[in-house]
């Protein structure tokens, strides 16, 4: 009785959880025709939910199924016949009334008669348990609409009882879930696990990335084991991270209805299945179900050397501050990537000499095999007479935004031949390193490219061929971050001397806290309380920032504030400052650092009263709830009052995620014989010098040297002039995201979204004995265009949106000192520039035959400038001003 009772409640469990029938899927009764009615649509809009603000389009037909075959060793095993008839396209937004493109047109011109033809053949379907086991249609129908047949045929694939399982429709191999009740049917389909070949890339930061969603729900109501009605809705939304405005949505839609069933064909004999199907048509052969990729033709579309043409002269160097120039950059890069090895050389080989450093950018930012052997084809390294070419080549290397091995292995190729300059030799293992570690973050760091990249390196750095290539390796792994370099860099660090020891703790500073072990602090603590030897100032108090940024303990915050007092002068006053800023700013250090003001042997008057000119200072540049974009600046001077080093940083944080979006430090040392003053302890040896060293977006730059040596400070004070020196000028794809989406309904969707970037980064500095005062500048310009287009695509009609975000910045730091007389006198600026902000909005629908309809908003606004606090007596926000322009639209035919 009791395996009796258990059994029966197994029964009825199994009952419960399934829908009423005697099969495990759909099952058709013999006989008969099902008469259906089906229809697919799509729209796009910028996800706000508007109906009157979309565009797409519905493709609805009726839809006849029949039962041709059932095996005769179980009801579960069906081939069914599906047909589609009285196909009619028209637009989704029912508001369009006379705008519509598909006014006055019947579904033979707007499909064209072959493609409505294929469209109307029959396909097979087998069924096995209610999945299916083979797709049939006829060789040789454009590959559009076997898509729109395969997702017709989807639907049909579905199971009555709960669970999750594995299926393979249009959208690809894909986890789905059932969960079944009475006479309905739900499945979810778990689109990021869908397992299909599509192109696709994206930015690796999130910060500069693009955060997507996308979901499928298909319901199914059900009576004697087939369908009543089937309602599918996909979505997809997308935004920008960096900047929420630029964000949309694709919402595909399919409809299947029972209408009525009539008397249909008789049951074809037979016990195999591909016997039956010879028997309908020989002519049918099985294909995947799968989606296949197809590429609407480019009607009237310009050659890449005419598309050059038209945009050359917006790339021109003085309208490289102009979005414009960005505008045009993109679009290139776009062309460029459809275009071959022998083109882009014809351009390359006839272009003038002012738009050829552009163009390399444009060129390498494509990131296609054919751009890159074309322009490895034109570099010549071996040449000095193309140096700007050639850096700006490995530069737009460096901010790749999807390199793969082959670039890497190329460059290696590179720097294992010859160079006209050693300064390009430089950069190339400069750049080698970033490579490396955006390869790693990407999962790629067992590549033969990247193990052999790793190895010279490190390989350099234990074992240098020359003792000046040290500072060459030393800014690779400032770049490729390799946690098997730390242990190299504590060396250098603490044994290292001046520009070489001050190299290796800067790249310190550059580790996630992962790695800044208690081991590596306790190097660090030896170097700033100089437990070993002497160090300089910029040695110890870079390494007592890496202290206090990566969870100090308590004792290493109180040693740190017990040595204030008891350094050189100005180095008192810096570590007071950065202190200060600590608790101002609320960093991470802040409750340690609280926690030891506590006690009152640190914490004093005598302590905290230290007086000088040295400086550290961090701020908002803006602040959402979502985001912040924050900027410091710390200054450093000998106690003689000449700078030792500035340091202007840019971050910019999404969430948890940040990009170090520009870092500008400019050092000096052994100037004081200049003005017969003493030089601090430890700096008595130095030699003349100043240089300009920068970071942008993540990667390390090549140093620039002002002038190194006594001889030569002297030659360029006697010639000097006020003009900057430039640090990177040159066009960069910051943004990059291109992702195809296969549709389950069979339509394919595309969602490109590039960012550009036309920046100009100079620094100067000038010395004069006659006034006795340094001036030290920094200018930033930068010009931003942000692209995104969402296509939908049926190859007869395309539906699309594309949104645009333009702006032109500058952002100026002034730092002059006198030092006429002691205490010297020190003046700070730094100046953001009006910054308007301007914003494009584009939908349309256009028929392959050329006819569409386009709708364009647009609105702008002025992010009005203002001076930055840089000290602490005066650090309210920069108040953000916004001027908005009414906004403007238009719609109509084109």
């Amino acid at each position: 009785m009791i395996l009796l009772a258990v059994l029966f409640l197994c029964f009825i469990s199994s009952y419960s959880a399934s829908v009423k029938g005697h099969t495990t899927g759909l099952s058709l009764n013999n006989d008969q025709i099902y008469k259906l009615t089906y229809s697919t649509e799509v729209f796009l809009d910028g996800g706000k939910g508007k109906p009157q603000d979309n565009v797409g389009y519905r493709i609805s037909s009726s839809v006849d199924a029949v039962l041709l075959w059932r095996s005769p060793d179980g009801d579960d095993d069906q081939l069914i016949q599906i047909k589609m008839t009285d196909v009619k396209v028209e637009d989704v937004n029912q508001q369009r009334g006379e705008k519509s493109i598909f006014k006055g047109k019947n579904s033979p011109k707007i499909l064209g008669k072959q493609n409505l033809e294929a469209l109307q053949r029959p396909i097979l379907l087998h069924l096995i348990r209610g999945k299916v086991k083979e797709f049939y249609s006829y060789q040789n129908e454009p590959v559009a609409i076997e898509n729109l047949k395969r997702g017709l045929a989807s639907l049909f694939q579905m199971q009555l009882s709960s669970g999750t399982t594995n299926e393979v429709d249009a959208s690809g191999h894909c986890k789905v879930t059932y969960q079944a009740q009475q006479d309905k049917v739900v499945k979810i389909k778990a689109l990021d696990s869908c397992k299909i070949e599509r192109s696709g890339f994206t930015t690796q930061n999130q910060v500069l990335g693009v955060s997507s969603k996308a979901t499928s729900v298909t319901t199914y109501k059900i009576e004697d084991s087939f369908v009543l009605a089937v309602v599918s809705e996909e979505i997809h939304t997308f935004v920008l991270n960096f900047l929420n405005t630029i964000k949309g949505r694709i919402v595909s839609q399919q409809k299947l209805e029972l209408k009525t069933t009539e008397a249909g064909p008789r049951l074809i004999p037979g016990k195999q299945v591909a016997t039956v199907i010879k028997a309908v048509d020989s002519k049918y052969t099985s294909i995947p179900i799968v989606g296949q990729v197809f590429q609407s033709a480019c009607k009237k579309c310009p050659s890449l050397l005419e598309h050059w043409q038209s945009v050359r002269k917006h790339l021109q160097p003085d309208n490289l501050s102009k979005a414009e120039a960005v505008r045009s950059f993109l679009a290139f890069v776009q062309q460029l990537r459809n275009a071959k090895r022998e083109d882009i050389l014809q351009v390359l080989k006839t272009s003038s000499q002012d738009v050829l450093p552009q163009l390399v950018d444009a060129i390498t930012s494509a990131q296609t095999p054919d751009s890159l052997e074309a322009i490895l084809d034109f570099l010549d390294f071996k040449s000095d007479s193309s140096i700007i070419l050639q850096e700006r080549f490995l530069y737009a290397c460096g901010f790749a935004s999807h390199p793969d091995e082959e670039l890497l292995r190329a460059l290696i190729g590179k720097f294992k031949g010859s160079f006209g300059s050693n300064d390009i030799r430089e950069t190339a293992m400069i750049i080698i390193g970033a490579l490396v570690r955006k390869l790693c973050q990407n999962g790629g760091c067992k590549l033969k490219a990247v193990v052999e990249a790793k190895k010279l390196i490190l390989g350099g750095l234990e074992k240098p061929a020359k003792k000046e290539d040290t500072k060459m390796y030393l800014l690779a792994l400032k770049n490729a971050l390799l946690p098997e370099g730390i242990p190299l860099l504590l060396k250098y660090a603490e044994a290292g001397r001046g520009p070489i020891s001050h190299l290796a703790t800067t790249t310190l500073q550059r580790y996630d806290v992962l790695f800044i072990t208690d081991e590596v602090k306790k190097t660090l603590n030896r170097i700033y309380h100089q437990n070993h030897k002497v160090h300089e100032k910029t040695v110890r108090t870079t390494a007592a920032a890496v202290i206090l940024k990566n969870n100090p303990s308590y004792m290493e915050v109180k040693n740190i504030l017990l040595s204030i007092g008891e350094l050189p002068k100005e180095m008192n006053k810096y570590m007071l400052a950065v202190i200060q800023d600590i608790l101002r700013f609320e960093m991470p250090a802040s409750k340690m650092v609280r926690r030891v003001l506590k006690e009152m042997v640190p914490h004093n008057y005598d302590r905290f009263s230290k007086s000088g000119s040295s400086s550290a200072f961090t701020g908002y540049i803006d602040r959402s709830p979502h985001s912040a974009s924050t900027y410091s600046l710390d200054i450093l001077y000998s106690g003689s009052g000449i700078l030792r080093r500035s340091n202007l940083n840019v971050f910019q944080y999404i969430g948890k995620a940040d990009l170090h979006g520009s870092q500008v430090v400019i050092e000096a040392q052994g100037l004081e014989a200049l003005i017969a003053a003493t030089p601090d302890e430890g700096e008595e040896d130095l030699d003349s010098y100043a240089g300009l060293s920068a970071i942008l977006f993540d990667i390390q730059l090549r140093p620039v040297t002002f002038f190194n040596g006594y001889s030569d400070l002297m030659s360029k004070m006697l010639s000097a002039t006020s003009d900057p020196v430039s640090v990177v000028k040159g066009l960069i794809l910051l943004i990059d995201h291109s992702q195809e989406l296969q549709l389950q309904s069979g339509l394919k969707a595309n969602i490109e979204v590039q960012g550009g970037l036309a920046i100009d980064i100079s620094g100067s500095m000038e010395f004069s004995l006659w006034y006795r005062e340094s001036k030290t500048r920094v200018k930033n310009r930068v010009a931003v265009v942000i692209n995104a287009d969402v296509t939908v695509d049926s190859s007869f009609v395309k539906a699309g949106l594309e949104a645009r975000a333009e702006s032109e910045a500058g952002l100026e730091f002034v730092s002059t000192v006198q030092f006429s007389q002691y205490p010297f006198l020190v003046c700070l600026q730094m100046d953001k520039a009006d910054a308007p902000l301007r914003q494009f909005e584009m939908k349309y629908e256009r028929l392959s035959t050329g006819r569409g309809y386009v709708s364009r908003k647009q609105r702008e606004r002025l992010l009005a400038g203002c001076e930055l606090p840089l000290h602490q007596e005066n650090s309210d926000m920069c108040n953000m001003v916004f001027a908005p322009q009414p906004e403007s639209s238009s719609s109509g035919w084109f």
